[in-house]
């Protein structure tokens, strides 16, 4: 059974630019609900322990390098069918691929600085909240 709920990281990248807001308003205007969110910085040790299932990858110590330079915006979002309805709302994770009028394409500035983080399971949704949020921080 499909969840409701899906998780999303404003990315160190669009937050620096100062793109919380906007992005955050396309994410409500996209009919999703927040329903846990918080402004942090994750040290090293967590940007690794966040990402774990890519340690084996290439990019892996240059993703938490990058998750770790700066604050975040984590999130979990409420919607029918949210992890479907949230991809389609980030678009492609290469920015120029991405779809006009999704976050991607308006915020992320390369394939490696991307804006936004989105779950892409209901597994990985539950997850990634979890690593963020005890459930007295959702509402």
């Amino acid at each position: 059974m499909a969840s409701n709920r899906t998780f999303t990281m404003i990315k160190p990248d669009a937050v620096a630019a100062n793109n919380i807001g906007p992005i955050l308003s396309m994410i409500t205007e996209a009919g999703f609900k927040v329903v846990a969110m918080k402004y942090t910085k994750l040290s090293h040790e967590q940007a690794g322990n966040f990402y774990d299932v890519h340690r084996d990858r290439p990019f892996f110590g240059e993703l938490v390098e990058f998750m770790s330079r700066g604050p975040i915006v984590a999130a979990i979002l409420e919607k029918d069918n949210a992890i479907e309805d949230f991809r389609k709302l980030i678009g492609a994770t290469n920015p120029a691929q991405a779809e006009e009028g999704t976050i991607r394409k308006r915020f992320a500035t390369s394939i490696g600085e991307n804006a936004v983080h989105g779950s892409d399971s209901d597994d990985n949704a539950k997850i990634e909240g979890d690593f963020f949020f005890s459930q007295l921080e959702r509402f």
